[in-house]
């Protein structure tokens, strides 16, 4: 009986030993596994970092395709408060803030001709957001005629100039114009430029 007994002892000892062991594999693994997910975390947590210190701040946009139309600012220049005119029946333009003339160039890179209107020069916004409308509408004899702004684009042809006069704020900085192409299908197509106005 003695025999017995001891083997049942062994068998139990050897039992709770493989247990143990199997136990501990099972931690050792789960501290494995804990540890690479975390290396994998901080890595990739110090990758993105990286990236955002080599590419820093958005770079300007002075030039642009939209649809076949290539746009490139030629000038922003700042008037200051009054457009002398050049006529003598026009008075002088005033504004209690300032005016801009934006020439941008548009150019076909397609393949056909680009009709007329289908391509134009918009509104500008500044940091805040404030939206500055074209004041060509009034101030007609302050922009060179003829007036190209939405000509008929020739394939590879130079660029065609659309000089547009804004009234902005004095206070307004960072300022994109927006420049658009109307596809055939009347589809707008839009993108923003940054200005340095001089």
């Amino acid at each position: 009986m003695k025999k017995n007994t001891v083997k049942k002892i062994n068998f139990s000892s050897g039992l709770a030993s493989k247990t143990l062991v199997i136990i501990g594999i099972i931690g050792l693994i789960l501290v494995i596994a804990v540890y690479v997910a975390i290396t994998v975390a901080v890595s990739r947590q110090q990758v993105d970092q990286e990236e955002e210190v080599l590419q820093g701040p958005p770079q300007p946009v002075y030039e642009a395709t939209v649809g076949p139309v290539r746009f490139i600012v030629q000038e922003a220049r700042d008037l200051g408060s009054v457009l002398p005119s050049l006529q003598s029946y026009n008075p002088n333009l005033t504004t209690t803030e300032r005016f801009i003339r934006v020439t941008i160039g548009a150019q076909n890179k397609g393949k056909t001709n680009l009709p007329l209107y289908s391509w134009d020069v918009g509104n500008i916004t500044d940091s805040e957001g404030r939206n500055f409308v074209s004041i060509n509408d009034r101030a007609f004899g302050f922009v060179p005629q003829p007036d190209t702004c939405g000509a008929l684009l020739k394939p590879e042809f130079s660029p065609v100039p659309c000089v547009k006069l804004y009234e902005v704020s004095r206070a307004s900085t960072d300022m994109k114009v927006t420049v658009r192409y109307l596809d055939q299908n009347n589809r707008r197509q839009e993108q923003t430029l940054d200005l340095i106005v001089n």
